[in-house]
């Protein structure tokens, strides 16, 4: 019997096979993944894991125990080679072929690899695996470099120096963080990790890594590392879906419903370009832990024919040594930003577009500062509201008396 199948259980593949249970689905759901592990989270990689004094475990979302209490059949340790889409089965790499009802691909991204001479000795960081190998190597006085000064590169600029490591992070960019996060808190962010003794080398590319770990710089500095790091981004993987004749669009395009092309093949997670209501005249796509839950739940869903459209609004979150940084909604959407300062380090900005409507506030400082605060930014904007630039600057004005404005 046809059923659901989910190809992917990262995040977004597991919540999805969970949703659809919870939702009355009682057909067969099948959730199919490459690497051995079930379903874990990814967040803590860069975290928790790499701080952790003991022998660290996956944050798991969904065991064997509760898939076969669920009824839901994994299927790990396997990729899919195809898609036949008149015929409506996947093929698994062992050949078995699997029908399906409906699809989800939930494939995820991988990390983006340096292009330059000596590539081939730096590390990345996507699986736990990653992260296991990299714990023996944040020892007391061990050179890190770190290239790439976004969140990934940053979290774990952050827990090498909390080990004692020297630590330098290479950008490109004139600046850290210069994707979706306002240059006065990435400003912020950047003093803090100078404070912590990390090194920050911006506006610089990289030549080459040299046998034993020295990064050359353009400008023909050295760098000298015992361990190099490339944390650049990340790619979608889409190549099954475009194999199998779907829209490409930097990820797998989608519309607001997360439904492709194709009315059976629904697309969610970091592998997902999605058009957004909030945000019209262009397609999103997330790297991010909660987008891949929401987006999960929704596929699952929608792959039950409710046809609801994405409401959640875009949200990040980093913790950079003490500091947590969370944004929600898309900073570039603004024309004008105002501040509000909280008090003791923390602080808010509020991104407008030029019609007064709110699309995205930042927060950074203190977790229990800065939490509600943007929470109840992101009803705001989820709201499309157009608060008075004056309210939103002022401490005085609690952000919960904009909503019933």
């Amino acid at each position: 019997m046809a059923g659901m199948v989910i190809v992917g259980a990262g995040e977004a593949g597991a919540r999805a096979a969970i949703t659809l249970r919870e939702q009355g689905w009682d057909g067969p759901v099948t959730l199919i993944g490459a690497e051995s592990r079930p379903p874990y989270e990814r967040p803590p990689l860069s975290k928790a894991v790499l701080l952790a004094e003991a022998e660290p475990a996956p944050a798991t979302v969904l065991d064997r125990d509760r898939a076969d209490a669920l009824g839901i059949e994994l299927i790990l340790g396997t990729e899919v080679s195809a898609i036949d889409r008149a015929g409506r089965t996947v093929t698994l790499g062992g050949g078995r072929a699997l029908p399906y009802s409906r699809l989800l691909l939930a494939t995820g991204a991988r990390p983006r690899k340096l292009a330059v001479p000596g590539h081939e000795q730096a590390l990345y960081l996507r699986r736990f695996e990653d992260a296991l190998a990299l714990r023996p190597r944040l020892r007391p006085g061990a050179r890190i470099a770190v290239i790439g000064g976004g969140f990934i590169g940053l979290e774990l600029a952050a827990a090498a120096s909390a080990h004692g490591c020297a630590v330098t992070v290479i950008e490109a960019l004139p600046r850290i963080l210069m994707r979706g996060v306002p240059a006065e808190l990435a400003a912020v962010i950047a003093d803090r990790h100078r404070a912590a003794g990390v090194e920050l080398r911006t506006g610089l590319g990289v030549g080459r890594i040299e046998p034993g770990g020295a990064v050359i710089l353009a400008d023909g500095s050295r760098i000298a590392a015992d361990t190099v790091i490339a944390g650049i981004g990340a790619v979608p993987e889409t190549a099954l879906a475009e194999a199998a004749g779907l829209a490409v669009d930097n990820g797998i395009a989608v519309d607001a419903t997360l439904a492709t092309g194709d009315p059976d093949i629904f697309a969610a997670g970091d592998c997902a370009a999605c058009a957004h209501p909030l945000y019209p005249g262009r397609r999103i796509r997330l790297e991010a832990w909660r987008n891949a839950l929401d987006q999960g739940v929704l596929a699952a869903r929608n792959m039950l024919g409710r046809g609801e459209p994405i409401g959640a609004v875009p949200w990040f979150w980093s913790d950079q040594h003490e500091l947590t940084l969370q944004i929600a909604g898309l900073a570039d959407a603004g024309r004008a930003t105002v501040e509000r300062d909280l008090g003791d380090g923390a602080r808010l900005l509020f991104h407008l577009a030029a019609d007064g409507r709110l699309v995205a506030a930042g927060g950074l400082g203190p977790l229990g500062k800065i939490g509600r605060e943007v929470r109840l930014a992101e009803m705001l904007i989820a709201r499309r509201a157009a608060p008075d630039p004056g309210s939103l600057a002022s401490p005085e004005v609690k952000l919960k008396s904009l909503l019933a404005a």
